[in-house]
């Protein structure tokens, strides 16, 4: 007697029908240029890294022959700012932006499995009426008229699915847009996709039963990133202007590092986050750790361009936002601190230390902005730094894990790969619980303080600190190892960003050298196995992109991009790169 399937495969394959047929077929790639492995978005999660060899497929785009030269130029020619300008002043039509972008994205997805929800003409719609408005009034309907942007699966959006990876979810279109989704069109942006996830959104590579998972389009060995993986790739692959995406461990960030391009964690309160579905009991961010929303974009000035307008409006689409402040583009530069700029070095968290290449990048980071002129110095740990990690997961894990794992079991599902094990039904904290561990964090915060003193007194001393986005470079899939390098600045609310540096090249592995530092615990011995050569072919690292984390103090935003573009514009002289543009 035949084995019944459980419900999600079926609920998988509808949902895989449906994203298949919103591609029209002149948009489809020809089978021999969709790499091996791409075709099960089930065999992806079963087999995982066996699957898939080192293949870049960051240039079939390019050369694919779907996009012509115009809509190559569209996609790969423009900043935020320059590309609303084309559109503004008449020389391109929103309408063929939106479907230049549309089209990348398909073809982004059929190679990485990044999209879940192609929302292609609604956008072209949506790009007709915003034509139609610049014709008839002269004006543009808003600041980011006709911009192609995507978020990341959990915002909802008015009739369309927020399943985020669960079978449970699919097919319940959301009744109302998320606060930050009508803040975007208040803009005149259109979102063109919803992107991947991974199941629970609590993990660091982004894998799920619906829609498969999503692979790094850079090397399909590297993890993608979690939970915001999926605008990784897509942004990475020009297949979107801007992706937003949610953090609360390190989901802008991580992604950010894992495809070489730029990713904003913004203060709590900055972006709109109201309205998303998390599988979770709905408010206990309030009580717990509290995720944000915020971008990711191929540069500090794509990053400013878009969180000047969110950040201006952003109370009164939001109930969780307060006012903020974010200059307009023609003064930005002119706020630089009159006084030397002092940026300090945090070399590690004390709990896990960093691999050579990561320490290497940091040095180097370094040693570009003290030949700028910029005041470099390092760093002492903390004392309560090490104290972070585990604070930040206990308020995570408030509660038993019962909604999400109810979500799961419903359809039959098995947990993914990496979940198995590590996920499971607890006990929720009592309120006693709860006060007491809020009261530690409390502790930590003011402790963290002296950090931006140095000497413990009240003169603020340092502008904003660089330190690791990972203790490890890149990782294959289901590898990545310590969250407490980015869940750390969630407990604290710091504003964080992760800003690519340069590549990993052979020099970088130390073939043959052996770490001789000391183990420090758990996390650290589990680090180390991404180095040692009895674990690990170093070499699966080569070309992988290498980034670093910068932060500043709570609600410091604008100066936390300050101090990327600084250090963008730093490393790039350094490395003889043009600078990046505003």
């Amino acid at each position: 007697m035949a084995t019944q399937e459980p419900p999600y495969v079926a609920i998988a394959q509808r949902k895989q029908a449906e994203l298949a047929a919103a591609v029209p077929a002149e948009w489809r790639l020809p089978p021999h240029l969709v790499p091996a492995g791409m075709l099960s978005p089930a065999e992806s999660i079963t087999e995982g890294p066996k699957l898939y060899t080192r293949v870049n497929v960051i240039e079939i785009p390019r050369t694919c022959g779907i996009l012509s030269p115009k809509e190559l130029e569209i996609t790969e020619k423009y900043h935020v700012r320059a590309l609303v300008d084309e559109m503004t002043e008449g020389r391109l039509k929103a309408e063929e932006v939106v479907r230049a972008f549309c089209k990348r994205a398909a073809i982004a997805n059929q190679l990485t499995r990044c999209l879940t929800e192609p929302l292609f003409d609604r956008a072209l719609r949506r790009a007709q009426e915003l034509d139609d408005h610049l014709r008839r009034t002269g004006r543009p309907f808003g600041p980011l008229h006709g911009l192609p942007v995507s978020v990341k699966d959990s915002f909802h959006i008015e009739g369309v699915d927020s399943s985020i990876g669960l079978s449970a979810l699919a097919f319940k279109p959301a009744r109302v847009n998320a606060d930050l989704v009508n803040l975007l069109q208040s803009l005149g942006a259109i979102i063109i996709a919803k992107t991947n996830v991974p199941q629970t959104l609590a993990t660091l590579d982004s894998c799920n039963h619906l829609f498969g998972r999503t692979l790094n389009p850079l090397n399909r060995q590297w993890t993608a990133g979690g939970s915001t993986g999926g605008e990784g790739a897509l942004v990475a692959m020009h297949g979107s202007m801007v992706g937003f995406g949610t953090d609360i461990g390190g989901s802008i960030r991580v992604p950010a590092m894992c495809q070489g391009i730029y990713g904003f964690k913004p203060s709590n309160g900055r972006v709109p986050y109201g309205g998303q579905e998390s599988g979770q009991l709905a408010g206990k961010g309030r009580i717990a750790l509290q995720a944000v929303a915020g971008p990711l974009a191929r540069s500090t000035g794509d990053i400013s361009a878009v969180m000047g307008e969110i950040i201006r409006r952003s109370e009164l689409f939001g109930e969780d936002c307060i006012p903020g402040y974010w200059p307009a583009p023609s003064v930005a530069l002119s706020l630089y601190p009159q006084r030397k700029f002092t940026i300090g070095i945090l070399k590690t968290d004390g709990l896990v230390t960093p691999l050579p290449p990561i320490t290497r990048i940091l040095n180097e980071v370094a040693q570009h902005l003290a030949r700028t002129g910029v005041n470099v110095v390092d760093i002492p740990v903390p004392s309560a730094l090490p104290k972070c990690q585990g604070v930040a997961g206990r308020l995570m894990g408030v509660d038993d894990g019962s909604s999400m794992l109810d979500l799961i079991e419903s359809q039959g599902e098995t947990l993914m790969p990496w979940l198995q094990g590590r996920m499971k039904r607890g006990k929720a904290l009592t309120l006693d619980q709860l006060a007491q561990l809020q009261a530690q964090r409390a502790q930590i915060e003011k402790e963290m303080l002296k950090m931006w003193t140095l000497n413990g007194s009240h003169i603020r001393q340092v502008d904003a600190i660089v330190c690791p986005v990972a203790p490890h470079p890149v990782p294959e899939l289901d590898r990545y190892n310590a969250v407490g390098y980015t869940s750390t600045f969630v407990l604290l609310d710091y504003p964080a960003a992760t800003m690519p540096v340069r590549k990993l090249v052979e020099s970088d592995l130390e073939l043959g050298k052996t770490m001789d530092a000391p183990v420090l615990g758990s996390w650290d011995k589990a680090n180390r196995k991404l180095w040692d050569e009895k674990t690990v072919d170093r070499r699966v690292y080569l070309e992988s992109p290498l980034s670093v984390q910068v932060i500043t103090p709570k609600q410091h935003d604008f100066e936390l991009w300050q101090a990327m573009d600084m250090i963008d514009q730093a490393v790039q002289k350094g490395s003889g790169s043009p600078s990046a543009k505003l």
